[in-house]
């Protein structure tokens, strides 16, 4: 028995709840999903680098030494 008559086999005595394209396309959408949540956290370092730089220089004016002995 090749592959196929056995798929065609498996398919006819144990059909699925879903049409065979739908699994993809599941799973297309999963990581679409996915990469549109990572997407959308870009360049998030560089959006509070000036914050962080002001913070450091603080501490380092008052007297509480440079940010690398924290």
């Amino acid at each position: 028995m090749n592959l196929l008559t056995s798929v065609a086999t498996e398919a006819a005595t144990h059909p699925t709840w879903l049409p065979p394209f739908a699994f993809p396309l599941i799973a297309f959408c999963i990581f679409l999903a996915l990469g549109v949540i990572t997407w959308t956290y870009r360049d998030v370092a560089n959006r509070h680098a000036p914050k962080a730089a002001a913070k450091a220089n603080a501490e380092i004016e008052h007297g509480h030494g440079s940010p690398s002995q924290h």
